[in-house]
């Protein structure tokens, strides 16, 4: 059974494109030390699971897919959930991959990864601040996506994080910049606690040189 486990646990490792692993593996840091993490590869990642979620690494597996919109995977290998009508994980729209799966990082037509895809978001005539919820890290996941190599100018000029810890960042998180604006992201988000919204996301990002559709996705996340 714990073969099966862990060739389980192999199989949906390798089903993730590279930026894909690298945002499980940032999900995990909340059950196993990021020193661990870090140098892990796939195999030594489905170790880690079974060495730190004894007889819940499959199901802990599947939480993580869930937050960042792999719910394919938790069918096709029939994580725990999986016939459980798990729809969309709460807290805004699901990143969807335009892939089959495979580890070869390419799509169904055999092209090249194209990344996780935004469903089309609906623009709403107004963000209202009065009781709103706190962003979730899945959708922190998606600010990321949509940032781009610019995050930096607008980390320091918009979001108030300092130059030193954003090197740090960029050090601790080399060549996948996703992962680096997430974590620039989750820096702003502990820092604002409540008022951590997507409202006052927007209000810090509306003067700023982003894509428009960052603006986009949060006023749709803001009117949820």
């Amino acid at each position: 059974a714990a073969s099966d486990e862990r060739g389980t646990l192999l199989d949906v490792q390798l089903a993730l494109s590279e930026e894909q692993f690298q945002a499980f593996k940032l999900l995990l840091e909340e059950r196993i030390p990021r020193s661990r993490l870090q140098p892990a590869g796939r195999p030594e990642l489905c170790s880690l699971l079974l060495q730190h979620c004894p007889g819940q690494a499959l199901l802990q597996s599947a939480t993580i897919l869930r937050r960042i919109g792999r719910l394919d995977l938790i069918e096709r290998f029939q994580l725990p959930g999986a016939r459980d009508g798990i729809g969309q994980h709460p807290g805004g729209p699901e990143m969807t991959k335009g892939s089959s799966g495979s580890g070869s990082g390419e799509d169904a037509s055999g092209g090249e990864d194209a990344g996780w895809a935004l469903p089309a978001a609906t623009v709403s005539p107004c963000l209202s601040p009065a009781c709103e919820r706190r962003l979730t890290e899945r959708e922190l996941m998606q600010v990321a996506q949509l940032l781009g190599k610019e995050w930096q100018e607008v980390a320091i000029c918009n979001l108030g994080l300092e130059k030193r810890r954003l090197e740090q960042i960029r050090e601790d998180n080399p060549g996948n910049v996703v992962v680096q604006v997430f974590e620039g992201l989750r820096e702003w988000h502990r820092r604002e606690r409540q008022r951590a919204t997507a409202s006052n996301l927007h209000t810090c990002l509306a003067t700023a040189s982003v894509d428009p559709e960052v603006l986009v996705l949060l006023r749709s996340i803001g009117s949820n």
